[in-house]
């Protein structure tokens, strides 16, 4: 029963400890050119072939070779957009 025990309880420590980190990870940035801009579907795609989701309230206009900063986070599969800046 022990030889059991211990490999089992490090699994569990070391399975949940990728989740942990997963469930903390910061917001990250991108600067990069605007590929394609949605406004309807609030889609970015940038020159990486990434499409960003947009904040549903977001309401400015973007245009294809304009160069912005995006601070994002994954939502599931999604790359989560929160905030947008044009330099």
């Amino acid at each position: 029963m022990r030889n059991f025990l211990v490999p089992a309880a490090i699994a569990l420590v070391l399975g949940t400890s990728g989740i942990a980190m997963a469930a903390t990870a910061a917001p990250q940035s991108i600067t990069s050119t605007v590929k394609t801009f949605d406004a309807k579907t609030h889609m970015l795609t940038l020159a990486n072939n990434i499409a960003y989701v947009l904040p549903a309230n977001y309401n400015t206009a973007l245009k294809a070779g304009q160069k912005v900063t995006v601070k994002w986070e994954m939502n599931g599969a999604k790359y989560q957009a929160d905030s947008i800046a044009v330099n």
